[in-house]
């Protein structure tokens, strides 16, 4: 890893219509350009061999990374485009491993995990509050408790079992917390599950995101993860980069300005991108 001393402006999730993002990806990339971008990454919701309404279909993938490939060339002058997927996690069904997209060639792949599982169900914990409270009682039997531990230990699970580049929002269980009370952020027992996840980020040697995503959608105040949970990766050395998880053009860099001090604040020096294939450090 070599130290840069020239900051670049970089978002390695953005999302477009080719799953569900509201903007082409031509249109995406021109507001990148027009907000002085150096890199854009494209990371389309996939399982893989399988969808979901919200997920790249099985028979796009093929034109998706066409597509990416087009614009990359295209405007190569003016920005540097790379081809990812956000990958997703769930328990027998997929993972987000490089072996299982390689005839795509990405440049790169994010971890993430969006659904929580046990024998009586599986549900995604971004979905609206009204779906996830409905989880919670139907899958989990109202026992936040458990909620909260399956959601963590699939994200370990996730890390240990995948090949991945960059972990998506890593305690994105946070979403509708305000509202549903699903954990106290202080109590002990969540700080652990914590720990315990990042101590595995650190042991994968993947890239933690700092994602904005929430608070452009009015979920939250402060991006993910936690400040705590920062701080735990921070004493880790785990590298982090940040990103505004856009599904829309004008968001590609929502929130910028006050992450990067958010960043600043749990004591990181300098900020990870991926550049033909490898991680190189940005000096804040």
């Amino acid at each position: 890893m070599n130290a840069m001393k020239k900051m670049k402006k970089t978002n390695y999730h953005a999302h477009s219509l080719f799953c569900d993002g509201k903007n082409s990806v031509e249109e995406m990339v021109l507001s990148a350009i027009e907000k002085g971008f150096d890199i854009l990454g494209f990371s389309s919701h996939s399982m893989c061999r399988f969808s979901d309404d919200w997920h790249l279909k099985v028979e796009e993938h093929s034109a998706y990374a066409e597509e990416v490939r087009r614009v990359k060339r295209e405007y190569s002058d003016k920005i540097s485009i790379q081809l990812g997927f956000e990958a997703d996690y769930i328990y027998g069904l997929c993972k987000p491993h490089k072996a299982d997209f390689r005839q795509y060639s990405p440049d790169y792949l994010i971890g993430a995990v969006h659904y929580v599982m046990n024998e009586n169900g599986c549900f995604a914990v971004d979905d609206s509050e009204e779906n996830v409270k409905a989880g919670l009682e139907n899958v989990f039997g109202g026992n936040k408790r458990e909620l909260v531990h399956a959601y963590f230990e699939s994200e370990r699970e996730m890390i240990a079992k995948g090949n991945f580049d960059i972990i998506a929002h890593a305690d994105l269980i946070r979403k509708h917390n305000a509202k549903l009370e699903l954990f106290d952020e202080e109590a002990s027992e969540y700080k652990e599950e914590l720990k315990l996840t990042a101590k595995e980020i650190k042991r994968a040697g993947v890239i933690a995101e700092i994602n904005t995503g929430g608070m452009a959608r009015g979920y939250l105040k402060e991006p993910y993860p936690s400040p705590y949970f920062l701080s735990l990766l921070s004493e880790l050395k785990v590298p982090v980069t940040y990103s505004s998880d856009a599904h829309k053009a004008q968001n590609l860099d929502f929130g910028y300005e006050e992450t990067l001090a958010y960043i600043k604040k749990a004591d990181y020096k300098e900020i990870a991108y991926l550049e033909d294939g490898s991680l190189k450090l940005i000096r804040l």
